[in-house]
């Protein structure tokens, strides 16, 4: 990757009004809400997704909450990649995504363009709030940076300018600092959280800001990294959880039965429903007694237990960071 990009053309890239989000066999043509095309309610639904260096293996997370849709809502529901947060928050603007998930930030900004209601979030365990995630700054090991002071003049990699785990929390404690994250470091934008951290551990960057899940989960679990790979020498205050959207535009009863099919199911009472016939897991020892030598469906990217209920009024931190900071990457106009 160019590490000469500059912070302004990345920070450009998050606004909505970028050339449409890659199109695929399933998309609607721009314009043509699920709505528009069934006169009285959709035929079919659109899920879309921000894929990571692994597609195929997100696209497999998501598969059993689709099916659970499907299930519930008996309409055809397909995954969409889209290309970026922007690219998704494009799409659910021209009301061609139905339904999404992305990071706490990345709804900030869609629902000041979009007509979308955030119904759930993820739950890490079965302790309720526990989907609430941090972002940390890691380094390789050995590395001279200790301190988020350290960072001045080094190469950065972030994911994109509208991932709140991958670049907002950073950019505000950065400024907390003092350093203004736009020329006081060179910012180099990933496109994904895996992608910065193993562009980091290649020497494309020094040091990469990405969602802790992944640091802790994710890459471990892919074999990506493995203990002593990675140091954090940073830890944001808590973020809220990754929501889950679905557009205004649907018919209210469709959207209480996708609620009503996201939150009916756990991980594991989706595996006991068939969800997730050929692609099961153990239960995570997080989980609790209860849920031991149990099989699991891996729900959604981040492995989650399950998903809670959510609002607007869940997402007030992002809001509050952009009021403190007053971000260019904030704006969404």
């Amino acid at each position: 990757m160019n590490k000469n990009i500059k912070a302004t053309a990345a920070l450009a890239a998050a606004g909505i009004m970028l050339a449409a989000c890659g199109a695929s066999p399933n998309a609607r043509s721009e314009g043509t809400s699920s709505a528009d095309s069934a006169g009285d309610g959709p035929q079919s639904l659109v899920f879309a997704v921000v894929p990571t260096d692994d597609s195929k293996e997100l696209e497999n997370s998501f598969k059993p909450i689709v099916a659970a849709i499907e299930k519930e809502t008996g309409l055809p529901t397909s995954i969409e990649a889209v290309s970026s947060n922007a690219g998704v928050i494009e799409a659910q603007a021209a009301q061609r995504v139905d339904v999404a998930t992305y990071g706490a930030f990345s709804y900030y900004l869609a629902q000041g363009v979009a007509d979308i209601t955030p119904v759930a979030m993820d739950q890490r365990t079965p302790e309720a709030g526990s989907g609430a995630v941090q972002s940390l700054g890691v380094v390789a090991a050995g590395s001279s940076i200790k301190t988020l002071e350290d960072v001045q003049g080094k190469d950065v990699c972030f994911t994109d300018p509208a991932s709140s785990t991958g670049y907002l929390a950073a950019a505000a404690g950065l400024i907390g600092i003092g350093l203004d994250p736009k020329t006081d470091i060179n910012p180099i934008f990933a496109g994904s959280h895996d992608v910065a951290v193993t562009q980091m551990l290649a020497g494309d960057c020094e040091v990469a800001f990405v969602a802790g899940t992944f640091i802790t989960d994710i890459l471990p679990a892919r074999g990506v990294i493995k203990d002593g790979d990675v140091e954090t020498v940073w830890t944001s205050p808590d973020i809220p959880a990754t929501p889950m959207v679905i557009g205004n535009w649907l018919p209210e009863e469709l959207q209480n039965k996708i609620t009503d099919a996201v939150l009916k199911y756990n991980a594991v009472t989706a595996a006991e429903a068939g969800l997730c016939p050929e692609d099961q897991r153990e239960a995570h020892p997080s989980w609790g007694g209860d849920y031991t030598g149990k099989m699991a469906c891996e729900w959604g990217g981040t492995g989650a237990f399950a998903f809670e209920p959510a609002t607007d009024d869940d997402y007030a931190t992002i809001r509050e960071i952009c009021d403190t900071t007053q971000a260019e990457v904030c704006r969404n106009e």
